[in-house]
């Protein structure tokens, strides 16, 4: 797994996130659901302590964000 990817907490990602045009759904137990405005695609954020490396590569993937787009808000 590439480095170039932070482990972060939860509530950092969702706050760069919120930039790109997410917000929250609902959350059951440790994992809270976001949408997208733009494209109305929802996904998943699990609310631990830290996100793993390779989880947050699937997320933004998923999100269609890039990683450097990403990095600039944070």
């Amino acid at each position: 797994m590439s480095s170039k990817y932070p482990i972060l907490s939860p509530n950092k990602i969702i706050k760069v996130l919120e930039k790109f045009g997410f917000e929250k759904v609902s959350q059951k137990g440790s994992h809270a659901k976001y949408k997208n405005k733009l494209t109305g695609l929802t996904y998943i954020i699990p609310m631990h302590n830290e996100v793993a490396r390779g989880t947050l590569k699937s997320i933004l993937e998923q999100a269609n964000v890039e990683l450097n787009d990403f990095l600039k808000f944070l």
